[in-house]
């Protein structure tokens, strides 16, 4: 990359019944004491084993996991210990690949060409996860909520979506996916700096985004739904 130092490193480690990550964590922070990293960060790490890593004293400043208003789990566990610790939470998936958006409103995909197309692995994989939580009804019910909200600030669906994470305890950013040529969301996501959610608009998701499932004991923590046999 030809720089004398990294910024950040994130560190993903797939098999936790390896305990292995530890001591390549240890190396890294090795490398950080030399000045060759800034700091150091995990990626879809869960609660149990990122208590264990902070135990053997390894300095990681962030997580990211996927966090949004369907999917709730980081809250559930994690934004405790982050408050204990002082690590963030760097989250994705927080628009769902676009679900949550305008263009998804009022539609049903379960029937061909009705609506718009599941043409994304992201997309894909995130209709898995509305189906986990409680299905596509439900959903829309979540879509409605989502954009009254909008309209009452004069922002759309996936604005007000990011914004309500943004609030949540421990979390310090959201990323947004873009796909070059075809969308960018830089309107929306410049919007979401200047929005204030009040205490009806956020009560207002809260009760939505609780008439779903729970989806830690659907799924598991937070990244074990890439870990699952």
């Amino acid at each position: 990359m030809d720089v004398a130092c990294l910024d950040m490193l994130q560190f993903h480690w797939w098999d936790y019944s390896n305990p292995g990550y530890l001591d390549a964590l240890k190396h890294l922070a090795d490398l950080k004491e030399e000045g060759k990293i800034k700091t150091l960060a995990l990626t879809n790490f869960d609660t149990e084993r990122l208590q264990i890593i902070l135990e053997n004293g390894i300095p990681i400043v962030s997580n990211q996991v996927q966090h949004s208003i369907v999917d709730m789990r980081p809250q559930q566990r994690m934004t405790e210990l982050c408050q204990l610790t002082g690590v963030k939470l760097i989250t994705y998936g927080t628009v769902m690949g676009g679900l949550l958006s305008e263009k998804f409103l009022d539609t049903n995909v379960s029937i061909p060409f009705a609506g718009p197309s599941l043409n994304t692995p992201s997309l894909q994989k995130y209709k898995r996860m509305v189906d986990a939580w409680g299905g596509w009804s439900l959903f829309q019910v979540l879509l409605r909520t989502l954009k009254k909200i909008a309209s009452k600030h004069g922002v759309s669906i996936p604005t007000v979506a990011v914004k309500y994470i943004l609030d949540q305890p421990a979390v310090a950013g959201s990323m947004v996916g873009v796909r070059l040529g075809l969308s960018e969301h830089v309107q929306d996501t410049n919007a979401v700096f200047s929005l204030v959610l009040d205490d009806d608009d956020k009560k207002s998701v809260d009760e939505e985004s609780k008439k779903g499932k729970d989806l830690i004991r659907i799924i598991g923590d937070c990244g074990d739904e890439y870990r699952r046999a």
